[in-house]
C-alpha cells in the first residue's frame, strides 16, 4: 500500500457561511471556501494532520485528496448497462473502475486490500476490506455501499455545463455522477483514512461499490452471493446513495419505494399507412394505450388505482412526515424547476411529503414509434410504445404488483388491439429497522458535531435495490442511508450537482459513526 508522499502544510478548506448550495438560501453553514485551483496544487500530506483538528479531518481527505479524482470521474462516461448496451466493448466502466480502484488503494490505511471482482457478464465490483485494529477485532463489522455506473445526459444541460464535464460554480461541483453516486467511494475512504490519521479505533470495515446501480442492480445477488463467505454477517451497513432534504444537517433515509420498470406496446398495424385513408377507421394506438392507462391511474388526479399498489402507512412513519412537514413546509416534498403556475397535488405539506415518499405515482420516461418532430408525416402509427416507472410504497410486494399491472393492461384490450406489458426490473422498496440507541446517539452526535444541527429522518421516493437485498440477508443488522442529494442536486436530470460542503460533512459524520461501532 503506498502511503501519502510527505510535503508542507495545506490551508483549510473549512469555513463558516450562510448558504447551502441553492440559489437564495441561508438554510446552510457551508465548510469549503477555497477555489478548485487552490485544492489541486497538492495531496493533503501525513505530517499536515497535527494541523488540522479532529472534527475537519474527514472532510479534509475528501475535499483536497478525493476531488481532483471526482472530476476526473466526472468525464467518464460510465453509463449502466440499460443506457449502454455494449458497455464491455466501449470500455467506459473498466476505465471508471480503474480510476477509482487505484485511487482507493493508494491511501493511507494500514491492512487494507482493495480489489476488482469480475463475474463473467457481469459489471465488475469494487470491493475492499479494512482489518479491524489492534484490540478492536470484537467490534461488529461495518459494510459501506455505493455505485459508480451513471444515467445518460438526459436533455440539455445548462450553458457552460455538460454531463461529462466537470464544472465548479461557488460551492457546486457539477456533471454526471458527481452526486449519484460518484462522491461514496471518496467519502467512504476519506473517512476510513482519517480514522487511521489519528489512530482511532475500529472495527472491520469492508466497501462494495457496484457498477449497475442505475439499472435496478441486476448484477447485485450475483456478487452478494460469491463474496458471501467474505463478508460475514455485518453488524451495520451504511448506504451513501440516498438523499437529504436540506444541506444544513445529516438525513437519515427511512424508507424507500420500490420500483416496477416496465415497457407497455400497442400493435394496430402491420405497418404504418397514409392517415387520410386509415385515420377514423383503424383505431389510433395511442389512443388505445390512454385508455389502458386509465386503468391503472386517475388521470385528473394520478392516483394509482389498483389495490396492490396501494399500502397503509406506518404510523412511525406518519409521524415522521408530519414532523418534516412542520419544521420545513413544502420545501419538505422537494424543491422543483416548475413552469410558472403549475399545480403541485397535495394540498398540505404532509401530504404532498406522503405522495412523495409512501404513495405509488406512474412516469412515462420514453417512448418508441413515434417519430422525431422533424421525421413525423402525415401516416397513422402501427404502434406505440411508452417505458413506465412505477413507483410503489416500500411496504407492497413489487412482483404482485407488476403481476396486477400487466393484467390490468393486457387483459381484454380494446378493439382487439395486441397489447403487452413487459417488467424485467423490479426494486422492492424498503423500510428500515429502528436505529439501535447506540447508533441513533452517533447519529446525532456527528450532525450536531459537523452540521451544527440536528439530524433528521424521513423516507424517500427513490429506490436503492441494495438495502432490500441486505434486509432479506442479513435481518438483525443495522442499517444507515444517507447522502448528498437534495435540493436541486437533479440526480438523472441534467444540471446534476454535488454539493461539496454537504458531502465533507457527511464524510465527516461517518467517520464519528465507523469510530461508534461497537
Amino acid at each position: 500500500m503506498q502511503r501519502l508522499r510527505e510535503g508542507g502544510v495545506h490551508p483549510s478548506p473549512f469555513t463558516r457561511g450562510e448558504h447551502d448550495g441553492r440559489e437564495g438560501s441561508i438554510r446552510h453553514r457551508p465548510i469549503l471556501s477555497h477555489a478548485p485551483e487552490a485544492r489541486r496544487r497538492h495531496k493533503l500530506e501525513v505530517n499536515d494532520i497535527a494541523d488540522l483538528t479532529d472534527q475537519r479531518l474527514a472532510g479534509e481527505l475528501f475535499v483536497t485528496n478525493g476531488l481532483p479524482v471526482l472530476e476526473r470521474y466526472t468525464a467518464i462516461e460510465c453509463l449502466s448497462p440499460d443506457f449502454d448496451a455494449g458497455w464491455q466493448a466501449h470500455g467506459a466502466i473498466d476505465l471508471a473502475v480503474e480510476l477509482l480502484a487505484t485511487w482507493c488503494a493508494d491511501r493511507a490505511i494500514p491492512a487494507c486490500t482493495v480489489e476488482v471482482v469480475r463475474l463473467p457478464g457481469r459489471t465488475p465490483l469494487i470491493f475492499a476490506e479494512i482489518a479491524a485494529t489492534d484490540g478492536a477485532a470484537h467490534r461488529a463489522t461495518t459494510l459501506l455501499y455505493g455505485h459508480f455506473d451513471k444515467q445518460p445526459a438526459l436533455g440539455p444541460w445548462n450553458d457552460g455545463l455538460g454531463p461529462f464535464a466537470a464544472v465548479y460554480r461557488g460551492d457546486r461541483l457539477y456533471g454526471r455522477g458527481t452526486a449519484d453516486d460518484g462522491y461514496a467511494i471518496f467519502a467512504a475512504f476519506s473517512a476510513i483514512e482519517s480514522l487511521a490519521a489519528r489512530g482511532v479505533a475500529h472495527g472491520r470495515i469492508l466497501v462494495l461499490i457496484e457498477g449497475s446501480e442505475e439499472s435496478g442492480s441486476p448484477d447485485l445477488d450475483a456478487y452478494l452471493d460469491h463474496l458471501a463467505p467474505r463478508l460475514g454477517t455485518p453488524g451495520l451497513v451504511i448506504c451513501l446513495d440516498s438523499g437529504c432534504v436540506t444541506y444544513d444537517r445529516l438525513w437519515v433515509t427511512t424508507s424507500l419505494r420500490g420500483t416496477i420498470a416496465g415497457t407497455f406496446r400497442v400493435d394496430v398495424l402491420k405497418n404504418g399507412v397514409h392517415s387520410g385513408q386509415a385515420g377514423g377507421i383503424v383505431p389510433s394506438s395511442f389512443r388505445i394505450a390512454r385508455r389502458l392507462l386509465s386503468r391503472i391511474e386517475d388521470d385528473a388526479t394520478g392516483d394509482l388505482l389498483l389495490e396492490e399498489l396501494n399500502a397503509e402507512i406506518p404510523p412511525q412513519r406518519r409521524a415522521e412526515i408530519a414532523q418534516v412537514a412542520e419544521n420545513f413546509g413544502m420545501d419538505g416534498a422537494g424543491i422543483f424547476p416548475l413552469v410558472d403556475g403549475l399545480e403541485l397535488a397535495g394540498v398540505t405539506a404532509a401530504e404532498r411529503i406522503e405522495r412523495g415518499t409512501w404513495r405509488p405515482s406512474l412516469a412515462v420516461t420514453a417512448q418508441a414509434g413515434m417519430p422525431d418532430l422533424e421525421a413525423g408525416g402525415n401516416v397513422l402509427r402501427p404502434f406505440t410504445t411508452l417505458k413506465l416507472s412505477i413507483r410503489v410504497p416500500p411496504n407492497v410486494d413489487a412482483a404482485r404488483a407488476a403481476a396486477a399491472i400487466a393484467k390490468a393492461l393486457t387483459s381484454n384490450p380494446p378493439e382487439g388491439a395486441h397489447v403487452t406489458f413487459d417488467a424485467p426490473h423490479l426494486a422492492q422498496g424498503w423500510d428500515a429497522p429502528p436505529l439501535e440507541a447506540w447508533l441513533g446517539e452517533a447519529v446525532e452526535s456527528a450532525s450536531l458535531r459537523h452540521f451544527g444541527e440536528r439530524p433528521n429522518a424521513i423516507g424517500l421516493g427513490g429506490s436503492i435495490p441494495f438495502m432490500d437485498s441486505l434486509g432479506h440477508r442479513y435481518p438483525k443488522t443495522q442499517f444507515l442511508a444517507t447522502g448528498v442529494l437534495g435540493p436541486e442536486s437533479n440526480a438523472h436530470g441534467p444540471n446534476e450537482f454535488l454539493h461539496v460542503p454537504t458531502a465533507a460533512a457527511v464524510t465527516c459524520c461517518v467517520a464519528d459513526v465507523l469510530a461508534a461501532v461497537r
